[in-house]
């Protein structure tokens, strides 16, 4: 078992480069199978779950490799249609596979995702997207079965999930005819696959808005391509900063991207900074209670950056209400943070966060991804050591994390503990 030892109390100072987006990096992988070639596919890091679909690439017949932050997937020949469960579950988000599979492959035969650390995710939407297109689908025993000649047709979200939104694309860039989808989500990450595909030869516009346009069945071709910045990965280090103190440069990642955030830690009395592509946060490390929080679709507050927010309003002055409208369960950090000194109280979907002098390292364990990284900003701006486990979730979504904060000026290693 693995642990990260931090020992609080110091202050961040310096520069940080923001790794690529795991939420971006893995439909783009998934989008891959559609490219008959070899896909090259740049500032994609190492994580646990971008392994994951790299297995499942592999079974599904196509070759695929990572050297550093670079992955090469040729699906030249793909020679199957089905997700094993074990590889399901490997993976939180693999439905997204769905679309791409059905498309390439003419069927497609997977289980049901199960539910997660923040409660159920239902795939009706994915589900209903496939069937817009002409996709039969078949639910027995745990399993999905799908087949058919997908047509091009308008598809009506019934609310702007970005997974649906990124498996309808998948799969209409397949499809016979012209695809108009509806209510999508508008996340930058869709963006980013947008951009992957066009620049595979697919004919997709209008993402960034609630109205994505694809004309299917355009011959597709290898080529390279960059993930953009991880938008979560640099809140969490600003959230470090504003609750630790001091002043941290972050690069790597487009400043609008985290509008709602940083003006939020600007409310909270950080001096928050951004031009030529970079971001500056400075911070007395006593950030003060601000408006109240609602978590929304984007351009809204993005429910992933709440946990390491509310982390950084836990230790400072004034109160600060966090309403989560997206998670059934993304408040199970909030006990851990009570454990070390925080006042938060928790009814339903809202949280009351009121300022504390000090936080107290204490032994915390992660229960989910985002979770995860409060704790680490939490003992960053904690007086004394605290010892972080549960790093499984940490490592979906951070890449070389304690190396970057020792860049900072953070007291923060990973041992391995017997278990």
């Amino acid at each position: 078992m693995s642990a990260l030892i931090v020992e609080g109390g110091r202050p961040l100072n310096g520069r940080v480069w923001v790794h690529g987006a795991k939420n971006s990096a893995l439909p783009i992988l998934a989008a891959s199978l559609l490219v008959p070639g070899r896909s090259v596919i740049r500032n994609c890091p190492p994580l646990s779950d971008v392994t994951a679909s790299l297995e499942i690439l592999r079974h599904l017949g196509c070759q695929a490799r990572q050297e550093g932050d670079t992955v090469t997937v040729d699906a030249g020949q793909p020679t199957r249609w089905d997700i094993p469960d074990a590889l399901m579950r490997g993976m939180r988000s693999s439905v997204v596979f769905l679309g791409a599979i059905l498309g390439r492959m003419g069927e497609a035969e997977l289980s049901f995702p199960g539910g997660c650390e923040l409660g159920p995710r239902p795939i009706d939407l994915h589900l209903a997207a496939i069937r817009s297109l002409g996709g039969e689908i078949l639910e027995e025993g745990g399993r999905l079965r799908c087949s058919g000649i997908l047509t091009g047709q308008e598809v009506i979200l019934a609310r702007p999930s970005v997974g649906a939104t990124e498996n309808a694309m998948l799969a209409a860039v397949s499809a016979r005819g012209t695809t108009v989808l509806c209510n999508a989500a508008r996340e930058p990450e869709i963006v980013d696959l947008q951009n992957f595909l066009r620049s595979m030869g697919a004919s997709v516009r209008g993402a960034g808005s609630s109205v994505i346009v694809v004309e299917g069945g355009r011959p597709l071709h290898g080529g390279e391509f960059t993930v953009m910045g991880d938008r979560i990965v640099a809140c969490t280090y600003l959230a470090a900063a504003a609750a630790a103190g001091g002043e941290v440069e972050i690069s790597g990642v487009c400043p609008g991207h985290l509008s709602t955030v940083t003006a939020a830690l600007a409310e909270a009395g950080c001096s928050v900074r951004s031009g030529g592509g970079e971001l500056s946060l400075v911070s007395g490390g006593m950030p003060g209670g601000v408006r109240p929080i609602h978590t929304a679709p984007y351009p809204g507050f993005p429910t992933d950056a709440q946990p390491p927010l509310m982390a950084a309003l836990a230790k400072g002055t004034g109160t600060t209400l966090f309403v989560e409208n997206i998670f059934d369960s993304r408040y199970r950090h909030v006990d851990e943070l009570i454990r070390m000194g925080a006042d938060i109280r928790v009814e339903g979907r809202v949280a009351v966060v009121c300022g504390v002098p000090r936080l107290r390292g204490a032994p915390v364990t992660a229960a989910d991804l985002r979770g995860g990284a409060a704790l680490v900003v939490a003992a960053l701006a904690a007086e004394g050591r605290s010892e972080i486990t549960g790093l499984r979730h940490l490592d979906r979504g951070y890449w070389r994390l304690e190396e970057s904060l020792r860049g900072l000026g953070a007291n923060i290693v990973r041992e391995e503990q017997s278990s």
